[in-house]
């Protein structure tokens, strides 16, 4: 069968990339978390204590950073970072460094470079109208905030036991903020974009519908 884009957007603590690893892996397919590469960036900018307000800054650390993946775990200069990009720092600051512009310019140009070849699950909050406006299929995953907040507690309470569940819904209030008004590739839903909303939904319902909505689509065609 032909081999397609899958393009998964949505705020953070939806669940985009339990969903899009889920889905790859039953369809055989690439998995690309570019939250994951966002974050690598944001931790090579804290390491370097880059401003993010100076271009000149920005444009000199972005030429010194390779990314790539190694079973599904991002690696930033050959570092695999996976453990380290999901600590709370990362998370109050990723959305700023996300919202420049060059630093989306590398990013986005790593994604396509990625996709060509298709077969692929992309998760982030921008793939289905600035990545892979063409994609096949686009989900537009949705969850409500008491949900989205309960999960990322439970995740983050792992590596932190002292984190708050208030401290956790003022960061995801703070990122969805920054993520829907930047002037660089906003997250909106694109137009053609299916809506999934998994606020009652197992990961084992939200992956078996996803996964019928592909062979539908392949079975179009």
């Amino acid at each position: 069968m032909k081999k397609i884009i899958v393009a998964i957007d949505g705020f953070s603590s939806t669940g985009k990339s339990t969903l899009a690893k889920q889905l790859a892996k039953r369809l055989g397919y690439t998995y690309i978390d570019s939250g994951a590469m966002y974050r690598a960036i944001t931790l090579y900018f804290l390491r370097h204590e880059i401003a993010l307000t100076d271009k000149t800054q920005i444009k000199n650390a972005i030429e010194k950073i390779t990314l790539h993946f190694e079973n599904n775990e991002i690696c930033l200069n050959d570092e695999n970072v996976e453990k380290e990009i999901r600590s709370m720092e990362i998370s109050n600051l990723v959305s700023e460094v996300s919202a420049l512009e060059d630093v989306r310019t590398f990013a986005v140009a790593q994604q396509q470079k990625i996709g060509k070849k298709k077969g692929l699950v992309m998760d982030g909050r921008d793939i289905g109208t600035t990545v892979f406006p063409n994609a096949e299929l686009k989900i537009y995953l949705h969850a409500n905030e008491k949900t989205r907040t309960q999960r990322r507690f439970d995740e983050m309470k792992i590596k932190n036991s002292l984190i708050t569940l208030d401290e956790v819904r003022d960061n995801l209030k703070h990122r969805d903020l920054i993520d829907s008004t930047r002037e660089i590739s906003p997250l909106k839903k694109a137009d053609d974009a299916i809506v999934l909303d998994n606020s009652e939904l197992t990961m084992e319902e939200q992956l078996e519908i996803s996964f019928n909505w592909v062979m539908d689509l392949k079975n179009s065609n």
